[in-house]
């Protein structure tokens, strides 16, 4: 599994016109099943993505595609790890 925290690299003028693409895309890649939960950092400096991918290769490439990353305005840190304990109902986590 992983985490993906998005951090903007330009003004939120600049972000919010890539927002519909954007959010098409994460809708893309939930369908996919390869993101779990998304949604904005407070304050808005970026977001955060969920990911149960098992490669990080595999991931940066699906990353790759989203349209943040194809304008330039957001960089990706990658954070792998694996959820040894979980709260009841989130056992999915696990596998």
């Amino acid at each position: 599994m992983f985490i993906v925290s998005l951090n903007y690299k330009s003004d939120l003028k600049e972000v919010d016109k890539h927002i519909d693409a954007h959010v098409e895309y994460l809708k893309q890649e939930y369908a996919n099943g390869h993101f779990i939960a998304s949604g904005r950092k407070v304050p808005r400096t970026g977001g955060v993505i969920l990911s149960c991918i098992k490669d990080k290769y595999e991931l940066e490439l699906i990353l790759a595609k989203d349209p943040f990353h194809k304008a330039g305005i957001a960089e990706y840190e990658i954070t792998e790890f694996i959820p040894s304990m979980v709260a009841e109902g989130f056992e999915i986590l696990q596998k």
